[in-house]
């Protein structure tokens, strides 16, 4: 089995959190095999080398298979 995802862009971002301050996350943009592009917004604790190809592998097969129904 190839790769499931390519990742195209990596921006920081910040925001507002609810409880006040400040959240820093990533918005990660990717595309899959089947050629779908999305992006998700990945917490700064999940963006480590374990956590994130498991988020998007776990993405990037949801859009597959919705793209072949």
């Amino acid at each position: 089995m190839g790769k499931e995802y390519d990742v195209i862009k990596v921006t920081p971002q910040v925001r507002t959190a609810d409880t006040g301050g400040v959240e820093k996350y990533y918005r990660v943009q990717y595309k899959t095999r089947g050629g779908v592009v999305d992006s998700v917004d990945v917490a700064e604790d999940d963006y480590t080398e374990e956590k994130l190809p498991s988020i998007l592998l776990k993405l990037a097969t949801k859009h597959d298979k919705l793209l072949k129904l």
